[in-house]
């Protein structure tokens, strides 16, 4: 057996930048390249390795860890799971500042390799700097963190394991059913030990995602199912983009006349203006959307893991447990989920194979027409309220709500611009806060695959990091970041990553003076406005913050507009920019898109403000519509 002796760290960059996928045609490298900050802890021996690979696996320098890694989990979103992006941290508060991005990962079924630094395997020069001491068991360290936010965690303490521990974490970040982050935890000694590795190893190799058929059985009664439906309603998941099934989710729509309605990671898996096409369902949803679910008898959901934004915390199907839903995913686990009939299979073979057994059936015409005259008035809404002239555009937003005057741009009004100017080349990404509810209602995609919100973990700060990565995998398309100015300060030091790299955004970053979207929930749930807008909060006196010259300071270019024409009209200069242009404006804290579903969260049982106790009423009202049991 020819052998080739490498150390640790030799090795993983081998093996990584061995490692081929075909996209489009194409082969291409798996592994696009490395983030990296490098400390004690990966930089002598990891980051020599990275190093000396040069071009055959790129080393990418971040500002936060944790930022290099949202920006490898968009990545991998943007390339719907076909190629992924690794994210290496010395010890200590470099690799738990990955937990997050791991976590988001987690939740959205996103490949991700994390590579973190560890203590020393032979714990001979114990405590190391940045070393967490666990008195009672010293096998413990903070890399331990990461085993509830990761499919595949591994501790490497000889060489030898990786030729188990590497294949082992591509199978899990390949598979379709069980994707997600795989985490590879490497103390300093053995980094820079060696071994006789098999040359076989590292040969190159080109991996194809599976594609898992339904069960005869599974498919026989999913069928049968459908085809006594009277109401079929179709709810396009994430699975549906990371499947490429967008085109076999528009054919059997139209061949069997089923209305489809999206979740928040499903959004653009058919165009907007789709005849069957009824919006965004759930919390963040529309009112054709929820309407259609609340009629429906059979859903078949694709591709979604049905969280409770999806399914209004399981009100929105509004005959409750008589409706029937068929689960198609390719994640078992998500396919049985409420007493669903599964449908364990790849989104698009299963809907080529459904769509088979179910021959000529099609939903009634009268289903369709609702379909159809629901939808045509979310989009009359939409278009109301985010017209230019929709409120005056002058002055800063009052802190009471009742107050009308000197009103501010709405989100609404912003994503309208952002909707109205865009081409089939925009890709537009955001996260947490306000953004979602807005961006899901009103950007209406006229291009599929055109949308990353990232509410799998509604992460704030995911904006920029994930923009970053976005562009990286997408470059000849123009990135835009929808981003508040809560998020923004949590973290953008990105922006200064895309500078550098030459990786062009354009930011979009409202300032409506705080958490103004966590306002609104405590303000509907009887609370009084408390520590979420910044005049609420405990500080001396309120400072307004400069966006645009923050921004200008890290290389980007800027302008702070104060209307929806001065947006526009910076939005065009934007596009032409060939670096990253960051666009800044106060908006309304108060006016949101209306619409959505029931949401349950926690409100006291007892409480001895009126408002509270209503809110109570109201939420246990809501809860006894609930689909209840798996």
């Amino acid at each position: 057996m020819k052998t080739v002796r490498l150390t640790t760290s030799g090795a993983i960059v081998r093996y990584l930048a061995a490692q081929r996928i075909e996209v489009d045609g194409q082969t291409v490298p798996l592994f696009a390249g490395v983030f990296a900050i490098f400390g004690h802890g990966n930089v002598t021996c990891l980051g020599h390795e990275l190093e000396q690979a040069g071009e055959a696996l790129p080393t990418w320098r971040g500002q936060n860890e944790q930022g290099m890694a949202l920006a490898a989990v968009a990545y991998a979103k943007a390339n719907r799971r076909r190629r992924i992006m690794a994210a290496t941290s010395s010890i200590g508060p470099g690799a738990t500042n990955m937990v997050t991005a791991a976590a988001v990962a987690m939740a959205n079924r996103m490949p991700l390799l994390l590579l973190a630094g560890d203590t020393f395997n032979s714990r001979i020069p114990d405590p190391v700097l940045q070393q967490v001491e666990h008195f009672g068991d010293p096998t413990l360290t903070v890399n331990d963190a990461f085993k509830p936010v990761v499919r595949y965690w591994d501790r490497i303490t000889t060489p030898e394991q990786l030729v188990h521990s590497l294949p082992n974490a591509l199978g899990v970040m390949l598979d379709p059913g069980d994707c997600g982050p795989a985490f590879i935890s490497l103390p300093q000694d053995v980094q820079g030990e060696a071994f006789d590795f098999p040359s076989r190893f590292f040969e190159e190799a080109t991996h194809e995602i599976r594609r898992p058929r339904p069960d005869t059985s599974q498919l026989r009664r999913a069928a049968a199912a459908l085809a006594n439906a009277e109401r079929p309603l179709i709810v396009a998941g994430g699975g549906v983009h990371w499947s490429l099934a967008e085109d076999q989710l528009r054919a059997f729509a139209e061949d069997h006349n089923i209305p489809v309605v999206e979740t928040v990671a499903g959004r653009t898996s058919l165009v907007a203006d789709h005849p069957l096409n009824c919006g965004p369902i759930g919390v963040t949803g529309c009112t054709s959307a929820n309407a259609m679910a609340a009629e429906a008898d059979v859903v078949l959901a694709v591709g979604t893991r049905l969280g409770d934004f999806v399914t209004g915390s399981w009100t929105v199907f509004g005959g409750g447990d008589d409706v029937q839903i068929v689960g198609l995913n390719a994640a078992r686990f998500d396919a049985t989920k409420h007493r669903s009939l599964p449908l364990v299979a790849d989104a698009r073979e299963g809907l080529a194979e459904l769509g088979d057994v179910l021959d000529n059936y099609r939903a009634p015409e009268e289903w369709s027409d609702r379909a159809s005259s629901e939808t045509s008035q979310y989009h009359a809404y939409i278009d109301k309220i985010a017209a230019p002239e929709a409120v005056a555009s002058t002055g800063r937003a009052s802190d009471d709500p009742q107050i009308d005057h000197a009103e501010l741009p709405t989100y609404a009004q912003v994503v309208g611009v952002v909707d109205r100017l865009a081409d089939e080349s925009t890709y537009v990404l955001a996260a947490a806060g306000g953004f979602p509810g807005e961006l899901v209602n009103g950007w209406r995609g006229q291009t599929v695959h055109s949308f990353d919100c990232e509410y799998g973990y509604s992460c704030m700060g995911y904006e920029i990091s994930g923009g970053w990565g976005a562009k990286m995998a997408l470059p000849d398309r123009e990135v835009v970041v929808l981003v508040g100015d809560g998020s923004y300060l949590m973290m953008n030091s990105d922006l200064y990553s895309t500078v550098l790299t030459g990786h062009k955004l354009i930011v979009i970053v409202c300032d409506n003076g705080g958490y103004a979207v966590i306002n609104r929930l405590q303000l509907a749930q009887g609370g009084v406005p408390f520590n979420n807008l910044i005049a609420d909060s405990r500080v001396q006196e309120p400072t307004a913050v400069d966006f645009a010259a923050h921004a200008a300071s890290m290389g980007c270019q800027t302008k702070t507009v104060t209307s929806i024409a001065e947006l526009e009209a910076a939005f065009g200069r934007a596009r032409g920019s060939e670096s990253t242009y960051v666009i800044a404006l106060n908006t309304h804290a108060y006016r949101w898109t209306e619409g959505g579903s029931f949401w349950e969260v926690g409100v006291p049982e007892v409480s001895t403000s009126p408002d509270v106790r209503a809110a109570r009423a109201a939420m246990d009202s809501g809860k006894a519509g609930q689909r209840v049991g798996w």
